[in-house]
């Protein structure tokens, strides 16, 4: 504690002493390769100013929109807000990506410092009124426009509106100040789980991410029973980075922001702008998947209390399922992380797009990473086209958040004729490389890797002129679609050829091997499908409490009642327990997916949809991977998702086959 107090003295020293120059580094043009972020360059004391000066900058941009003489039109209201912005998101597209990916005391610091003024900079802008008659006159007549347009503008409106610019001045005032509140909780949350996930590898020895390989491999039950209790209590042990009090008042706040709407409660709201729609929609959807998988999962822990010779408990799990699965289909993972370095899974992803999709990839040794052990690659379409600039982020240290994610350091987008092609990062936890041995990963790492890939080239391909509508920028129950469906390039035969490869002899993957893995992969779906599914239902109840629920819940007793209820009505057996418990659902509580946990399931069925088609076509088809990536990946957010699906499908998706390609039918 004493050493953190030192470090923050000091920057803060470093920052009264910097000057007027600092942050001016990103109101330069940086004369780098493909402008890509120059971080030895930027220091910590360079973000508030410029994040700060971005926000001046954007509020005179909208000013001036504003004030124009002339009657609103697409081009000077909606497409002049588009361009808008410019320093501020350059600045905070490299802040909030580090923010995350290699924190410090520093970084943390300036997070909560900046963290209500942008939250309150969002709200000046979406609460204008003066602005929102402009845009609601172009809204109100897209006459002439194109589709993409028409998107670009509804999403525009319904941000208006669902940020309360049609409140009284009371209301307004008390909606921006409850989203200034929710953006410092959401921060709070998010360090309070990085210190507990850094106390959980002190005391196990082992990484979150590392959790599940050091469960399916430690032969000590009782060891097994502690880690078990430490992974599952992280930010629920009173203290300084207990998120129990963070979590009722994250709850109560998007609670009564849902109802200054109209919506009773946070789910109504949050759903109201995503494909399911609505609440029931979501929870008849979820209902049938997780009666499923608990019938599996039944069978599976009666397959694994045969081999223990005892009952299960949680942290048997692991164990006793790989137990089992040697026992099935002969495949221990000792056997397989040899062929899955991590060099070798990166050839992998990358052979993969360029197979399907006829891009290039190649090391980009040229562009200035934000970490030693990140890597920079180039991607060419298949004219030579610039695609983008993509950093790979794998490896865990304590700097970095749990789990895995993509995120853009910048947007693709066309502003007067000329294009900027996006800056993607991918962020995994996997094991660092010794001097011994290079990073193997499981099988599921190995899944991981392509589904984040999967995000990246949704980003890499799009071809839109609009940044809200550009890549990623979808619904969330979409937007997982085009990730989920990448993975099942994986362990495709044609592509296990080219990167699975024995790191120690170079042998490739024996066929015996691949087709004991292929056989596998549907494997534990009870419990790993119930398991996601239990965690989609938690989020679920947690959004659909009202206000007067709300009141009920007074301490921390009081939510681990409630998750044991919620566990209990929805027919979760004992031994297994939601992805995610409350406390450290950062998911929901801190990454955006708020009511929207179960967009997973959700956008499985659509890509397991997508994919029967591959299948039935030959999965390396060029003229089927041609209007996937047309449809979806290009069109970005330009169009309604289920108008995209229809359009390659040719029908609605069938919501049995997601039951089918896990095995629960």
């Amino acid at each position: 504690m004493k050493m953190k107090r030192i470090l923050l003295f000091a920057m803060a020293l470093a920052m009264t002493a910097c000057g007027p120059k600092a942050g001016k580094i990103f109101s330069e043009t940086w004369d780098t390769p493909y402008g890509t972020a120059p971080f030895s360059k930027i220091s910590v004391e360079d973000y508030v100013p410029a994040i700060k000066a971005g926000i001046e900058a954007q509020k005179a941009e909208i000013r001036a929109i504003v004030e124009t003489p002339d009657a609103p039109t697409f081009e000077n209201t909606i497409a002049a807000y588009e361009r808008s912005g410019e320093l501020l998101a350059k600045a905070s597209g490299v802040f909030f990506n580090l923010s995350e990916s290699d924190s410090t005391p520093a970084i943390q610091q300036i997070e909560e410092e900046l963290t209500p003024i942008l939250a309150a900079a969002d709200d000046e802008i979406f609460m204008d009124a003066a602005f929102f008659a402009r845009v609601k006159a172009v809204y109100e007549n897209m006459d002439g426009l194109t589709r993409e347009q028409q998107m670009v503008t509804k999403k525009l409106y319904d941000r208006f509106v669902r940020n309360g610019v049609d409140l009284d001045e009371a209301g307004k005032a008390r909606f921006a100040e409850i989203n200034s509140r929710l953006a410092v909780l959401s921060q709070k949350f998010g360090q309070n789980l990085l210190a507990e996930n850094n106390a959980f590898r002190d005391a196990i020895g082992v990484t979150v991410s590392e959790y599940p390989t050091f469960m399916t491999t430690c032969e000590d039950r009782a060891l097994r029973e502690k880690a078990f209790k430490a992974y599952s209590n992280r930010c629920n042990n009173g203290g300084e980075h207990d998120n129990n009090a963070i979590v009722l008042e994250i709850m109560k706040l998007r609670t009564e922001k849902a109802n200054l709407l109209g919506y009773k409660t946070s789910a109504e709201y949050l759903l109201a702008d995503k494909m399911a729609g609505d609440p029931e929609t979501v929870d008849a959807f979820l209902k049938p998947i997780m009666d499923a998988s608990m019938r599996k999962a039944r069978e599976e822990m009666a397959d694994m209390e045969a081999v223990a010779g005892h009952e299960i408990e949680p942290w048997d799990w692991f164990y006793y399922a790989e137990k089992v699965r040697a026992l099935k289909y002969d495949l221990d993972e000792s056997v397989t992380k040899p062929y899955f370095s991590a060099d070798s899974v990166s050839k992998g992803v990358f052979h993969a797009a360029e197979k399907v999709y006829g891009i290039h990839i190649e090391p980009a040794p040229e562009v200035e990473v934000y970490n030693p052990v990140v890597k920079a690659f180039k991607l060419t379409d298949g004219d030579g086209s610039l695609l983008g600039i993509f950093y790979q982020d794998w490896f865990t240290r304590d700097t970095k958040r749990g789990g895995a994610w993509m995120n853009n350091f910048r947007d693709q987008y066309v502003i007067d004729g000329v294009e900027t092609r996006p800056v993607i990062v991918n962020v995994c936890n996997f094991p660092p490389p010794t001097e011994e041995v290079p990073s193997m990963l499981s099988i599921d790492q190995v899944q991981t890797a392509f589904h984040e890939f999967g995000h990246a080239l949704h980003g890499f391909l799009t071809q839109c002129n609009y940044r809200d509508v550009s890549g990623t920028s979808v619904t969330r129950d979409f937007v997982e679609m085009f990730s989920q469906f990448n993975e099942n390039f994986a362990f495709q035969p044609e592509i296990l050829s080219v990167y699975a490869h024995d790191y120690r002899t170079g042998e490739p993957i024996p066929d015996a091997l691949v087709e004991k893995i292929g056989n596998s992969l549907k494997f534990n779906q009870g419990f790993t499908t119930g398991e996601l599914c239990a965690a989609s239902i938690l989020d679920m109840k947690w959004h659909e409490l009202t206000l007067d629920d709300l009141a009920n819940f007074t301490d921390a007793q009081s939510i681990r009642d409630f998750e044991t209820k919620v566990c209990g009505e929805m027919g979760l057996i004992d031994e297994i327990i939601p992805r995610y418990r409350t406390t450290y659902f950062n998911h929901i509580f801190n990454s955006g997916y708020s009511a929207g946990y179960y967009s997973y399931l959700w956008s499985e069925v659509l890509d397991v949809d997508a994919w029967e088609k591959f299948e039935k076509d030959g999965v390396f088809n060029p003229a089927t991977a041609k209007a996937f990536r047309q449809t979806f990946l290009e069109r970005g957010g330009s169009e309604e998702p289920m108008t995209l699906f229809r359009s390659f499908r040719g029908a609605d998706p069938d919501p049995a086959a997601l039951l089918r390609s896990r095995g629960l039918e």
